[in-house]
């Protein structure tokens, strides 16, 4: 009979929301539709979408996954095989960085001693995973200029920028029970839209609202970003776009 998009929804743990944006997009159509309009998606439906959700964890953009599944050429097998030799990759970074993050806890309590190279075993700044979907939507020059802003940067100088942005949702994650459009929820969002535009580029309020929109519609921006707080990406995404209305 099939699964209706609430269904599947929930037995992902994705919103509604995105899965009709992929099949907007024509990345995850439906097998069926029903005479009312529902959506209506099979078992092959839900393995194409286990392969969407996989590559996303690897940091593809849709268009290249929409790309790959469609191609006549696509093997789910060899894919599944690709997706475990990327997430062992993934895996043994995050061990390291955990690592260094326990020896980081020793070294504060005295038990050892860090160099300052060894506080940042594990971290690679060489490779973004979001960087292919930012040139899409906002133009090689943007991201060049970002790039080249934080390239320039020493470590501990990117360290401090990760601390000052850990900062600020820390603050915008207190006020996520508020009213986005409240003073207080606008000051904290203004201090995220001055950072961005500091050390990032050049963010109009209205690229500013896009942005807090891919927070939401985006899974990998929503996991990290509620890690601060559950609710804080949608938080986000209201707050930025009032500040768009207000100031656009």
């Amino acid at each position: 009979m099939g699964m209706k998009v609430k269904e599947v929804a929930d037995l992902v743990g994705i919103s509604v929301r995105t899965l009709h944006h992929y099949d907007a997009i024509g990345l995850l159509v439906p097998d069926r539709t029903t005479e009312a309009g529902y959506r209506l998606y099979s078992g092959e439906n839900i393995a194409d979408l286990q392969q969407i959700l996989f590559f996303r964890e690897l940091g593809f953009p849709l268009s290249k996954i929409r790309e790959i599944i469609n191609s006549p050429n696509f093997d789910r097998q060899e894919a599944l095989i690709l997706h475990r030799q990327m997430l062992l990759e993934k895996r043994q970074r995050l061990d390291k960085m955990l690592e260094t993050l326990n020896k980081t806890i020793r070294h504060m309590k005295g038990e050892i001693t860090m160099t300052d190279k060894e506080k940042f075993e594990g971290f690679d700044f060489s490779h973004n995973p979001y960087e292919q979907e930012a040139r899409e939507r906002w133009g090689d020059a943007a991201v060049d200029t970002a790039n080249a802003k934080i390239s320039a940067l020493s470590k501990e100088a990117k360290a401090a920028l990760s601390t000052e942005m850990a900062t600020i949702y820390r603050k915008l994650a207190e006020l996520r029970h508020d009213s986005p459009a409240s003073r207080d929820a606008q000051m904290a969002i203004k201090e995220w839209y001055d950072y961005l535009n500091a050390n990032f580029g050049s963010y109009s309020p209205d690229a500013f609202r896009n942005l807090g929109e891919m927070y939401v519609d985006d899974a990998r921006f929503t996991k990290n970003i509620d890690k601060f707080g559950e609710g804080l990406a949608v938080f986000m995404r209201d707050a930025m776009a009032v500040f768009a209305e207000t100031n656009g």
